[in-house]
């Protein structure tokens, strides 16, 4: 099952609006397409969920492994469990964050399966938590020459490096706040603990990061520190 037919064209910057296949979706809640995919088999409304999900959840996935071929397998695998997986999905329950605590435990499987990866990257945050920074938003300026910008770009380097070494554990939460965009909650129920659990993993991970950066004995960019 080919779910991909509909994306040759375009990049994967965004999520994509919910269009819907053959005019099932309109105006439904993800929610309700899936009960009609348990309901009735029905292809055109799995179709509109995949399509609603194709840019955003690409996106993410291409994020967390930094590998765009990588991220399309782990799509294409997301979406077969969760067709497989339709008749599991509780009533009552957000789709959302199943979708994507689905799509977590496959990106984190093909990592285990292939740990030649490329660096996952940190450098443009979508929208996570105010106060999810220090060392990374830190790392987030940019250069006014060449040699600004190189150490710049060595530096981010090195946090991608450092996040790719993190325990899966806290690099989940992390890409999930910081890159995903996702609020505590939504990010507690994607990885099934409870939101203070979050918090405190975020903490640990930049945490981590600063003491890492420490022991690097690197200083800070200037360019950097101009624009703190």
């Amino acid at each position: 099952m080919d779910l991909h037919d509909s994306r040759s064209g375009g990049g994967h910057d965004g999520p994509v609006p919910a269009s819907g296949a053959g005019g099932v979706a309109g105006g439904l809640s993800d929610e309700e397409l899936l009960r009609r995919c348990r309901r009735n088999e029905d292809a055109a409304a799995f179709e509109s969920l995949v399509q609603r999900y194709e840019q955003e959840l690409f996106s993410y996935l291409r994020r967390y492994l930094g590998n765009a071929e990588m991220a399309e397998d782990v799509f294409q695998a997301t979406f077969l469990q969760v067709h497989l997986k339709r008749e599991q999905f509780e009533e009552g329950r957000r789709f959302r964050p199943w979708l994507y605590t689905i799509a977590t435990n496959q990106a984190i499987d093909a990592q285990r399966r292939n740990r030649r990866h490329r660096m996952v990257s940190l450098d443009n945050r979508t929208g996570g938590e105010d106060d999810v920074g220090t060392l990374v938003e830190m790392l987030a300026g940019n250069g006014q020459t060449a040699d600004k910008q190189m150490e710049v770009e060595e530096a981010r380097e090195w946090v991608r490096s450092a996040v790719d070494n993190l325990p899966e554990s806290l690099k989940s939460a992390l890409m999930l706040v910081y890159h995903q965009g996702m609020k505590y909650r939504e990010a507690a129920d994607v990885l099934g603990i409870p939101v203070g659990t979050v918090k405190s993993r975020l903490h640990s991970a930049l945490l981590k990061l600063n003491e890492s950066w420490q022991r690097s004995g690197r200083a800070v960019p200037e360019a950097m520190e101009d624009g703190a």
